[in-house]
């Protein structure tokens, strides 16, 4: 069982706890992925519009969003 630290005090978690914990776990690990996915392709949006201006080429909308004037 895990231990959980609980105002000054050390105790086991019960099992709902441990349940608790680990489908908040999961629920994080994939807002934390969607984030950097997210985060990711705002990052080659942004690439790929500043090549496209060089080259004149027209943007898509997702490029043009990236782009701040």
């Amino acid at each position: 069982m895990t231990k959980i630290h609980i105002n000054g005090q050390v105790r086991e978690m019960t099992s709902a706890e441990e349940t608790e914990f680990a489908e908040t776990q999961t629920i994080l690990t994939a807002a934390k992925e969607a984030r950097q996915a997210a985060d990711a392709q705002k990052a080659t949006d942004k690439a790929s519009a500043k090549a496209k201006l060089i080259a004149g080429e027209a943007l898509t909308e997702a490029e043009a969003d990236t782009i701040v004037i």
